[in-house]
């Protein structure tokens, strides 16, 4: 269920709002005169939110470009190529 509070407690109650974003990693939404206004939520719960949204928009680019191409890759080759960009990158700090 949401959390939803008046932008008021955030001056007023700003440690019980702190609490329930830290426990729950739930935000929680602020309304100014009955209507939403804005959210608050921890930097670990943000920091989850953008890792999530990284890896949709990049399986959807991958998905938008296997529509695009016939072209298919054996997991062999993938992890051939892994294990050769990261050997070129450990050579490249030595």
């Amino acid at each position: 269920m949401p959390h939803i509070r008046p932008v008021s407690d955030l001056r007023n109650k700003f440690s019980e709002i702190s609490k329930i974003v830290h426990e729950t990693s739930e935000p929680v939404f602020l309304t100014k005169n009955g209507h939403g206004d804005m959210v608050v939520m921890s930097i670990e719960a943000y920091e989850r939110k953008l890792f999530g949204n990284e890896i949709y928009f990049k399986l959807k680019e991958a998905e938008l470009e296997a529509k695009s191409t016939d072209k298919r890759y054996s997991l062999e080759e993938v992890f051939s190529d892994l294990k050769a960009r990261i050997a070129d990158k450990k050579e490249k700090r030595e």
